[in-house]
């Protein structure tokens, strides 16, 4: 089982599946205000939550900004209705790397991955 917190532009099914997939899922789109970009990573990050989003904004605070973070994905053209398998793809081959910092960008036909080393 995976701790996740969910963007809100992430589609809101994507919770519902991932949780009856077992997964401890948070979604941002349940929460009365949008803390923005720089609370929901430091939320994902106190609560050690791989966050989960279509925005690249993440990955900048990551790298440029150098904000801690307990691991990104960012999902890239992934219709609503296959994003959560996609994450589950994600997390069955790379959640130990996930889990020490990495970012991960998931597109239909290709996985990159930038380990925690170079997001310092």
């Amino acid at each position: 089982m995976s701790r996740l917190l969910l963007d809100s532009c992430v589609w809101g099914g994507t919770r519902t599946e991932l949780a009856t997939a077992g997964q401890d899922v948070v979604w941002a789109g349940d929460w009365a205000n949008d803390p923005g970009d720089e609370e929901l990573l430091a939320r994902a990050y106190a609560e050690r939550r791989i966050l989960v989003t279509l925005d690249k904004d993440f990955g900048q605070l990551a790298v440029m900004k150098g904000l801690p973070h307990a691991g990104i994905v960012r999902l890239v053209d992934i219709a609503a209705e296959r994003q959560a398998d996609m994450c589950l793809q994600v997390l069955a081959r790379h959640e130990s790397e996930l889990l020490a910092g990495a970012i991960v960008t998931a597109e239909i036909h290709r996985v990159r991955i930038r380990p925690a080393d170079a997001t310092s």
